[in-house]
C-alpha cells in the first residue's frame, strides 16, 4: 500500500491529488486498487497518510515507492535566534562505564563497599572517580565543579550534578584505600585474563610528591630528597610496581625521608605476598644497589637486574674495550654479557652511542669553561702586575726587580686585587 497522486491543471492552475493505492492479483494479473482519495495533502498531511499506509499493511513503507520529494517534515529556523542549551560530553564516558563494568570493578565495589545509610551510594561515587581518571585526569575539585557537570554522567549513572562534589569524592577515595589490596589483586587478575599480561618481569621505581604547607597531619610527610627540586617541602615517597608493558600492578607509600634502598625488601615481600612468587624478575635502577639488599636477593635465591654505582666499572675495565661478545639489542646500543669476579653473577655490560655523545659535550663544555676561567685568570694576573709596576714608577714593559718593594700604599684602595697583589709584589717575591 503506498501513495499515488496525479496532476490536473485546472483554470491555468496545477493541483496534485493524492490517493491510497494498494496492488491486488487478479489472476494471473496485478492491478492497483484505489483505497480512499485523499485530496490536496501538505507535507505533514503526506506524512500522516504513509504512517496510515504503514498501520493498515503492517510492514514499513518502501522509501522509492515515494517521488513527492519529501519524505519528512521540515519547517523553516532562524539561525540566529538557535542557541545549543545543556550540551554533554558523552562517548568518553561511556565507554569508561563501558571498561569498569567489563574489568567486574561495578561488582566488586558493591560487595566491598555495601550500601548503608549513605545518600549516595559509594560505589557510584568510586564509579564517578574512575570515569574521570579514564577521560580527563585531575583534581576532585576540578571533577565536581567543572568536568562532571560537562559530560552525560548524571543521565547515565542517574546522580544529579548537585549532588557530585568534593568532599564525597574525597570521602569515597577514603572508603575505596581501605581495600587497596583486593583491588590490586582483582584488577592483575582480571586483566590477566583480558589480555594475557604477564607478571613474570617486574619494574620497580620510587618517586616523589610534595606539599604545600606544614602537612602537620600526615606523620609520613618529611623533608628529604627532593626529585621536584623542593626541598623546603615536605613530600611522601611513592613506590610503583609495574608489568613489563607498562601496567601497575601495584603502589605503597613511604615516608619523604625514607632511602630508595630502604624500600626495595618491603615492596618485593608485598606484591610477591599478594601476587605469588613464581618466576618473577625485579628490574630497578642503581639507587636499590645496596650491600644489604643484593645480599639478601641472593640469600633469598630471588632473580633480579640491577642498575651497578658507576664504580663498578673499574672491575670491568679490561671487557669494556674488547671487541668481541657485544651484541646490538637497540640502534645505538649495544650489550655483553660477562661474569663478576668476586660474585660470579653474570653481569650485563652495556655501551650507548647517544651517552657517549652526551658525556663528551659535557667534558668538553666542562673543558671551555675551565679554560675560560684560566684566561680571565691570567689577565687578571698581568693587569695585577701591571698595576705593581706603576706603583713603583716603572714603565709596564720593563721587567720588576724581584728585590724592590712593592708599593703598599694603592692597594688598599683596591679591595678586589689587594690579597692577590699582596701575594705576588711582597718584598723578595716575583
Amino acid at each position: 500500500m503506498y501513495l499515488r497522486h496525479t496532476i490536473r491543471r485546472k483554470d491555468g492552475k496545477v493541483h496534485r491529488y493524492w490517493c491510497l493505492v494498494r496492488s491486488v492479483r487478479v489472476g494471473r494479473r496485478v492491478i492497483q486498487q484505489t483505497v480512499v482519495q485523499l485530496g490536496e495533502l501538505d507535507e505533514r498531511g503526506r506524512i500522516e497518510a504513509r504512517t496510515l499506509a504503514r498501520q493498515l499493511i503492517g510492514t514499513p513503507e518502501q522509501a522509492h515507492l515515494f517521488k513527492d520529494g519529501s519524505e519528512d517534515l521540515t519547517v523553516p529556523v532562524r539561525l540566529k535566534g538557535i542557541r545549543i542549551e545543556r550540551s554533554r560530553q558523552f562517548g568518553d564516558v561511556y565507554l569508561a562505564l563501558a571498561l569498569w563494568r567489563g574489568t567486574g570493578l561495578e561488582e566488586l565495589c558493591r560487595q566491598l563497599l555495601p550500601v548503608g545509610q549513605e545518600r549516595i551510594a559509594w560505589a557510584k561515587m568510586a564509579a564517578v572517580l574512575v570515569t574521570a581518571r579514564f577521560c580527563e585526569p585531575s583534581s576532585e575539585l576540578h571533577i565536581a565543579e567543572d568536568w562532571y557537570r560537562r559530560t552525560a554522567l548524571c543521565d547515565l549513572l542517574q546522580l544529579g550534578d548537585e549532588e557530585v562534589n568534593k568532599d564525597r569524592l574525597y570521602r569515597a577515595l577514603d572508603h575505596l584505600l581501605a581495600h587497596k589490596a583486593t583491588l590490586e589483586a582483582h584488577l592483575s587478575k582480571r586483566c590477566g585474563e583480558l589480555f594475557a599480561v604477564q607478571n613474570e618481569v617486574l619494574l620497580y621505581d620510587v618517586t616523589s610528591t610534595y606539599f604545600e604547607g606544614q602537612a602537620e597531619g600526615n606523620p609520613q610527610a618529611q623533608r628529604g630528597y627532593s626529585r621536584d627540586h623542593r626541598p623546603d617541602c615536605k613530600q611522601v615517597c611513592i613506590a610503583l610496581v609495574v608489568t613489563f608493558d607498562g601496567f601497575p600492578l601495584g603502589y605503597e607509600v613511604f615516608a619523604g625521608n625514607t632511602h630508595d634502598s630502604r624500600t626495595l625488601q618491603t615492596i618485593v615481600a608485598t606484591m610477591e605476598a599478594r601476587h605469588g612468587v613464581m618466576g618473577r624478575v625485579w628490574i630497578t635502577d642503581r639507587g636499590m644497589a645496596s650491600a644489604g639488599n643484593l645480599a639478601w636477593l641472593r640469600q633469598t635465591g630471588r632473580r633480579y637486574i640491577i642498575g651497578a654505582p658507576k664504580s663498578e666499572l673499574k672491575k670491568f675495565a679490561s671487557e669494556l674495550p674488547h671487541p668481541d661478545g657485544w651484541r646490538t639489542v637497540h640502534e645505538g646500543v649495544e650489550v655483553k654479557l660477562t661474569s663478576h669476579p668476586e660474585t660470579k653473577e653474570t653481569v650485563i655490560l652495556c655501551r650507548s652511542a647517544d651517552r657517549r655523545r652526551k658525556e663528551q659535550a659535557m667534558h668538553d663544555k666542562f673543558s671551555r669553561r675551565i679554560e675560560e676561567s684560566l684566561d680571565r685568570l691570567a689577565a687578571r694576573i698581568a693587569r695585577s702586575r701591571e698595576t705593581a709596576r706603576s706603583c713603583d714608577g716603572e714603565p709596564a714593559d720593563r721587567p720588576h726587580p724581584a728585590a724592590k718593594p712593592a708599593c703598599r700604599r694603592p692597594l688598599r684602595h683596591r679591595a678586589g686585587a689587594g690579597r692577590l697583589l699582596g701575594r705576588l709584589a711582597s718584598p723578595g717575591r716575583s
